[in-house]
């Protein structure tokens, strides 16, 4: 056979065909995952979370704004955004819009570091060698020089105005079917915002159900919530790997947690205690890499049901 280059061309066509499916076909193929959760007090109705993350949304991108405004037909009881809604900083008022019918339902959201920051033009080569390294050189709150800054106070304006509860280093209630939902959330620990000391001392008392919510699952972050006796986290951020190996899974997840938890629901233990964790793989890419294989975009629908005890 032939080469180019050296190589195959047989080998150059498979990964030709490869980068052809994963840009052309999967990264537009919306999925809606659907697990169960058991955390609700004994003989609690059963209700159903939406979670939605990593939207990373480009100004034109209509078939994941038509998907994301269909997602309302799920009627949830209500919504959970785990950041990273932006990947361009004229994207605002399309989240805004496509997010819209969501709005209606009660809901609560963090931020991710692309709804502060937007990206930057670079060599995709770098991607698995980033993700590896599980930062990009954000810290804190600090200025970030050559940054491009994203408009996400209008992004925040917008939830609030809707009645969204904003998680930033903070805690909020939602009143739900007659069951108090205490919600605790932290800034996204991937650029270190989070400032688990403001939120710690666990659950109230008085609630039916806490749960942790933070976009990037870094384990400082899950062993706190954990620790504190959350019975459930919810993050993102891990675009369930986004270049996954079919049999085998992902390679990366961007942050220190194991790729065997890059994605759906799992368990998580610190000091004694264990609680289920949710990562969503979310449903967008950075604009400057916009590849899936063997990793769907989707949300994540949630039911969550009563505990046995």
């Amino acid at each position: 056979m032939r080469a180019l280059y050296g190589v195959p061309l047989g080998i150059t066509a498979v990964a030709a065909a490869g980068v052809l499916y994963s840009a052309g076909f999967e990264v537009r193929s919306f999925r809606l995952r659907r697990v169960t959760v058991p955390v609700l007090p004994p003989g609690a109705r059963p209700l159903r979370v939406l979670q939605v993350s990593d939207i990373h949304m480009v100004s034109g991108q209509r078939k994941k704004q038509r998907w994301l405004r269909s997602l309302a037909g799920l009627r949830p009881d209500f919504v959970i955004n785990t950041g990273d809604n932006l990947s361009d900083p004229e994207g605002v008022p399309e989240v805004l819009d496509a997010l819209g019918p969501l709005m209606e339902f009660p809901g609560a959201y963090v931020f991710g570091s692309n709804d502060y920051y937007g990206p930057k033009l670079r060599n995709p080569a770098l991607y698995l060698v980033e993700k590896v390294r599980g930062h990009h050189g954000l810290n804190g709150n600090a200025p970030v020089v050559g940054a491009i800054h994203n408009p996400w106070e209008e992004l925040r304006d917008g939830f609030d105005a809707a009645g969204w509860l904003n998680l930033t280093n903070t805690r909020g209630t939602l009143k739900v079917d007659g069951l108090e939902i205490e919600l605790t959330g932290l800034d996204d620990p991937h650029i270190k915002r989070d400032r688990y000391a403001r939120v710690a001392g666990g659950p109230s008392s008085s609630a039916d159900l806490s749960m942790g919510v933070v976009h990037a699952p870094y384990l400082r972050s899950l062993d706190a919530f954990t620790a504190d006796g959350y019975p459930l986290v919810l993050a993102g951020h891990t675009h369930g790997g986004q270049l996954c190996i079919p049999f085998y899974g992902a390679l990366v997840t961007n942050c220190d947690l194991d790729t065997d938890r890059v994605k759906g629901l799992s368990r998580h233990t610190a000091e004694g205690r264990t609680s289920y964790l949710h990562v969503s793989a979310g449903c967008g890419t950075n604009r400057y890499t916009p590849v899936r294989f063997a990793c769907p975009p989707e949300a994540t629908l949630l039911t969550l049901t009563a505990r046995d005890r």
